[in-house]
Order: structure tokens, then C-alpha cells, then sequence
């Protein structure tokens, strides 16, 4: 299909979470060089530990400390390590049973070749020369020539100096998108300052962005049609925090809009208007980027706002 198009697509964005108790102990204590887990009401101590009983569902709290050397239970040799993995050479990933633990955990081992790893070997933690209370305060472990760690892992309060009570993990996806026919008509019409969808041969609504598909009846769609420009705002939300790489100021309205001829809302930013004066039936119109690639945002037209019996089946 020559008229498809493809490009390289790149979701990024910081994932940011707060720590209860025991996730809290855990990483706090991996910055001080030290491994805890918590015990579980069979008995067995979980590393990395939860917060609640895996079978009973019941709160654990009973933080125990384990060794920082272990067995490894399985393993996978990466030949070939990506961008911002705990190693820049191949190295194995693997799951070790640290000593005293009764469950494994998922880490990395610095080993010359796949022929220097082996289920049952025996490793220790090499840790990260700075430490912020991360599991990559683990930089990797390496093999270690032990008998294991026979003696009953210890109780821990789980208390220390400022303890991390939150952290920022940075996900990120690289991949090749392939938006297929419909969506590429799609993105080929922005480029001329259109909108259009395709309409279905059996219910005959307009749905846009097109699918190739009707979502209501499952059949293919292929009539294009050209909507809008101008459309009617359905619902909205007020975005108070600022995304990175960003460049609108807080707050902001991102909306959903009908446009004219379609039977499916799309979401576009508002502009042009106070956050605080954005509203249901608003009617809008497009404010296209430079170069016409895509709509910047909607502003308002002036004209009065719409009935909602006219938009009600879209909100």
C-alpha cells in the first residue's frame, strides 16, 4: 500500500509515584547497603517485599534484613543492551534468591558470555558507587564463589535517616507507527488544512478520526468525508500541571469537540479564551500550526453556543 504512511514514534514521559511503608524501607534501605524484605504470614520472606500477603491478602509489616548474596533460580543472556538498561555490555538477566529470601528478584548479573552463567550459581550484589534509593542503587550483581547464607534473616524496624518517600521512574517507548489507510488519508488531508473521517455504509455515521472501521457495526468504512471546520465543544478538563517539552502555560483546556458532519468527538486544546470561560456547547474553530501539518488549537467563533439536544449523543 504505497499511500500508507510510517514513521518513527517516541512516548516518553516521567512516571511519579509515592512510597507506602514497606516500598519506602526497601529502597531507603538499599541506599544504605542494605536488603529487606518483609515476612509473609506462611512464614516465607518476600524480596522485593509487598505490602500485602500474596495469598491471604492480609497487611505485612514485618520487615526482615537479607543477605546481599543469593543463588540465581533462571536466567536470560541480552546480547545486545539498549538505551538507559543497567549495563552498556551484554550481561544476563537473571532471578536470584538472595539468602535468607524465599522469592527472587529480578536484576542483572555482569558475566563475560552466556557460557559463564548457570542456573544455581552463586552471585552477590555489586553496588552502585552513589545511592539515591532506587533498585538501580543495585548496579548489577556478579558471580561469587559461597556456600549460601544458612542463619535466620533478621528482624528490622525499617527505620532510617530520611527515609524516600517517592519516586520518579522515566518510561519510555521507541517504535515504528503505521497509522494504516484511513488514518493516513487522515494526516494527508491536515496537511491541506481539511479534516476528514469515512462514514459507515450501514449506519451511515462519520466517525474522526477514521478507523478503516465502524466501530457500532463492525464493517469497513471507505467513503471520505470532509468535516468541520468548526465545531462544538462536549466536555472539557483543566490541565494544572505542565507536561515537559511543553511550551503552554498553566492551566489549559484540553476539550472534546464534535465537529460539524461528525458523529464521534476528537480532542484538541483550547485557546484563544480564559480557562475559566470555556464550556459545554462552545462553539469553536481551528487555529492551524505553522505549515498546516496539524491543528495547534480550537478558538472560539463568536457564535452562540449550541443546543445541547445538538451535541448530547456525543458527550
Amino acid at each position: 500500500m504505497p499511500d500508507v504512511l510510517s514513521a518513527p514514534l517516541v512516548v516518553e514521559f516521567p512516571f511519579t509515584r509515592s512510597l507506602g511503608p514497606v516500598q519506602s524501607a526497601f529502597l531507603t534501605g538499599l541506599r544504605e547497603r542494605t536488603v529487606l524484605g518483609v515476612r509473609a504470614d506462611n512464614g516465607t520472606v518476600l524480596v522485593p517485599p509487598v505490602e500485602y500477603d500474596p495469598v491471604t491478602a492480609n497487611e505485612l509489616r514485618d520487615l526482615v534484613e537479607v543477605a546481599p548474596t543469593g543463588t540465581v533460580t533462571t536466567w536470560a543472556w541480552n546480547p545486545s543492551p539498549r538505551r538507559d538498561q543497567p549495563l552498556d555490555t551484554p550481561f544476563a538477566w537473571v532471578l536470584v534468591r538472595l539468602d535468607g529470601a524465599g522469592t527472587a528478584l529480578l536484576h542483572v548479573l555482569d558475566a563475560p558470555g552466556p557460557d559463564a552463567v548457570r542456573t544455581g550459581m552463586r552471585v552477590r550484589i555489586r553496588w552502585a558507587a552513589t545511592r539515591v534509593g532506587a533498585i538501580t542503587d543495585i548496579a548489577c550483581f556478579e558471580p561469587y564463589e559461597s556456600e549460601p547464607h544458612g542463619s535466620e534473616p533478621a528482624s528490622h524496624s525499617g527505620e532510617f535517616a530520611e527515609p524516600v518517600t517517592g519516586i520518579v521512574t522515566p518510561a519510555r517507548l521507541d517504535y515504528v507507527h503505521t497509522p494504516g489507510r484511513a488514518q493516513s488519508a487522515y494526516i494527508k488531508a491536515l496537511e491541506e488544512r481539511r479534516t476528514v473521517g469515512e462514514r459507515c455504509p450501514s449506519c451511515r455515521k462519520v466517525y474522526v478520526p477514521p478507523r478503516g472501521a465502524c466501530p457500532t457495526c463492525g464493517v469497513a468504512t471507505a467513503e471520505q468525508v470532509e468535516v468541520g471546520p468548526r465545531g462544538t465543544v462536549t466536555t472539557f478538563c483543566i490541565v494544572n500541571i505542565k507536561a515537559k517539552n511543553l511550551d503552554i502555560e498553566v492551566p489549559y483546556v484540553y476539550a472534546h469537540i464534535a465537529l460539524d458532519g461528525a458523529d464521534l468527538a476528537l480532542h484538541g486544546r483550547i485557546a484563544g479564551i480564559p480557562y475559566d470561560q470555556v464550556r459545554m456547547g462552545l462553539r469553536v474553530e481551528p487555529v492551524w500550526s505553522e505549515g498546516a501539518r496539524h491543528v495547534d488549537h480550537y478558538r472560539p467563533t463568536g457564535e452562540p453556543d449550541a443546543d445541547y439536544d445538538t451535541y448530547k449523543e456525543l458527550v
